[in-house]
């Protein structure tokens, strides 16, 4: 199970009451004989344990207050085995909703407002979506999904989003995860997660003109998620060695390293000039998770000594593992895996960091997309 927490791509009624449950929707679109729209509210995407096949797709409605579970699915009924195996990344852009199914080997392309397939791209082993000029970015890992020292060097693919074809590719560094778009240029995660404790420690600098890497910036090994802020510095976590390597983020700027902090980060968001993060850092030493919230004022790159959770709410959650905040009413949205085999809990915090309600979810909730 410790395995699944940090290679999770190997092995892996009624009334609404303020802090009060969900109601799941019961809408039957084939019953009424309607079409189910999704508009003002968000996807949450669940991961599923690999190999499950449980990869799912749910769907908060801001106007009616109702939660709906396997929106996928019930989009479209007529194709067999569901959204697939391990949902690793989503986001909206356009008219379209983009779902990464890692070990499925696809990218599903929705009607952001139905959840039906307008398109399914096939590559292999693919991470982590982005977009940036008109087109979508997609870091892939390549090769066989397993602990591999030959595995081959990653890729990032770039997509033409009204044909959905894969109109250019690049090598990067080995398993190259999250990925961002900055002044021209893709900043790319290289993780070299498949053989440890051989890790990568680059991140990869593509300029999308002639889409060719023009470098790779040393920071810590294990490189995985990658931010931009307001100012167009690079936020960039190490996930360390879960033994004596801690994790740690870097702040890069101008291609250079301009500041380490000693923070474990799973997960980050940023909003409003702060950077929101948790941290679930394994160590095989003590073979224990510490849990750990933090804050971080990218306008003076220091610390916010205090907790975005404003109330005892954190004592509930075991398994932080996704985390969005709504860009128009700043509510965060903290997801839980507890153990991952079961129904996760998505938490909504109002943005004075108090509990506002929480809702059951699929396996693994972890990837959310906000529709407007």
């Amino acid at each position: 199970m410790k395995n699944i927490v940090h290679f999770r791509y190997l092995f892996f009624c009624g009334v609404i009451l303020v802090a009060g449950c969900r109601n799941d929707d019961t809408f039957d679109p084939e019953e009424k004989g309607e079409e189910r729209t999704y508009t003002d509210g968000f996807y949450l995407l669940n991961e599923g344990n690999m190999g499950a096949n449980k990869a799912s797709l749910d769907f908060y409605d801001y106007g009616s207050g109702t939660y709906t579970r396997n929106v996928f699915s019930k989009a479209n009924p007529g194709l067999v085995g569901g959204l697939g195996d391990v949902g690793n990344d989503i986001a909206v852009y356009g008219s379209k909703l983009y779902v990464v199914v890692n070990v499925s080997n696809k990218v599903e392309v929705l009607d952001v407002h139905t959840g039906k397939r307008l398109g399914k791209i096939d590559v292999q082993n693919c991470r982590y979506i982005t977009f940036y000029g008109g087109k979508a970015y997609l870091s892939a890992y390549l090769g066989e999904v397993a602990i591999d020292p030959d595995a081959p060097n990653g890729m990032v693919a770039e997509i033409d989003t009204t044909s959905l074809e894969i109109t250019r590719t690049v090598e990067v560094g080995r398993q190259p995860e999250e990925l961002a778009g900055y002044n021209g240029k893709l900043y790319v995660a290289n993780s070299g997660g498949y053989s440890p404790p051989d890790y990568e420690n680059t991140l990869s600098v593509i300029d999308i003109v002639s889409f060719k890497e023009e470098k790779r910036i040393a920071l810590g090994i294990n490189l995985h998620r990658v931010k931009v802020d307001s100012y167009g510095d690079l936020y960039v976590s190490s996930r360390g060695d879960y033994y004596d390597i801690p994790s740690s983020l870097y702040v890069v700027a101008a291609d250079t390293v301009k500041k380490v902090f000693d923070l474990g980060v799973s997960n980050m968001t940023l909003h409003d000039g702060i950077l929101y993060a948790y941290s679930t850092e394994f160590n095989y030493h003590t073979n224990e998770n510490v849990v750990s919230y933090s804050m971080i004022d990218t306008r003076t790159e220091k610390i916010i000594n205090e907790m975005f959770i404003k109330d005892e709410t954190q004592e509930n959650i075991e398994v932080p593992y996704g985390i969005a905040i709504n860009p128009e009413n700043g509510e965060i949205l903290l997801t839980d895996a507890k153990d991952y085999v079961s129904p996760g809990t998505l938490y909504c915090f109002n943005p004075d960091g108090t509990l506002k309600w929480t809702q059951v979810t699929g396996d693994i909730p972890a990837h959310i997309a906000f529709v407007k």
